[in-house]
């Protein structure tokens, strides 16, 4: 496949690449050089979505490296990462995670993170709440969501330089990292990637996880035209995966994903 043409393909065949590379890649024998590994390590829910949320968080550069460093963290968290944010006291916490770091993201925002999320949940009732309260009957997908849950997260007193490790779809961005939790949380079709934890959100609500690989075969496969990787074109690519399965989009992310990234298909 690697050189061929596709920008051309009918919407059949569009249709069976799309299918066949899902259910290659769609799989358990995806997870062990994802991040999705790291909250597969865990059964409790709670400890399944922080670690999901921070895994994501850090989830950019090397895939060697971040999942070291989610290792790492979840190390520094005594392999039990609720238990570790809601009770250990704020001594505890800036001794053992004032150090980390991955790339930009350093100790001062992970101290930060610790403290937002301890916050969501004493007071909103979770991570599931917090995205879900921010969706009305009217969203056609997450953008609301995702802003609810960054004004909460972002409530606390911050450094401002944090703030650019959550995205904010409002203000353009394309929010690649919480679209891929979103995934990891809510989809559930049974082939042991996903969890599927979060009902309050529909899989047809979701968007598709937007970077340089899956939106470079996204403009290949002529499912995307929009030159920029922001939310407007988050937002052409889900629709246009739509068309094939209206319930469950974002499904064709392993496909898009796996090919840009394990085929090195030009």
């Amino acid at each position: 496949m690697q050189g061929m043409k596709t920008n051309n393909l009918e919407p059949f065949n569009l249709k069976y690449l799309l299918e066949s590379k899902c259910q290659q890649y769609n799989n358990p024998s995806f997870i062990a050089t994802d991040p999705v590994s790291i909250p597969h390590r865990f059964a409790r829910k709670e400890d399944i979505e922080i670690s999901a949320f921070l895994t994501a968080t850090i989830a950019w550069g090397n895939r060697k490296s971040i999942l070291a460093n989610a290792n790492r963290l979840m190390q520094m968290m005594d392999n039990a990462p609720y238990d570790f944010i809601i009770n250990s006291s704020l001594r505890d916490t800036a001794s053992l995670i004032v150090n980390f770091v991955h790339r930009t993201f350093n100790g001062d925002d992970c101290l930060y993170f610790i403290e937002a999320l301890r916050n969501i949940y004493q007071h909103h009732g979770g991570l599931e709440v917090a995205f879900s309260e921010g969706l009305t009957p009217a969203d056609a997908n997450v953008k609301n969501a995702i802003f609810h849950f960054r004004e909460l997260f972002f409530e606390l007193p911050h450094f401002h330089r944090t703030e650019k490790h959550v995205p904010n779809p409002v203000a353009g961005s394309a929010g690649k990292r919480i679209n891929m939790v979103l995934r990891w949380m809510v989809r559930d079709d049974n082939h042991g990637v996903d969890f599927g934890l979060w009902k309050q959100i529909k899989p047809s609500q979701l968007c598709c996880p937007l970077d340089v690989h899956s939106g470079r075969i996204a403009r290949s496969l002529g499912l995307l035209t929009r030159k920029a990787n922001d939310w407007q074109a988050v937002e052409e690519l889900t629709a246009n995966l739509k068309k094939y399965d209206a319930n469950d989009p974002v499904r064709y992310d392993f496909a898009l994903f796996g090919i840009g990234v394990f085929e090195n298909r030009r």
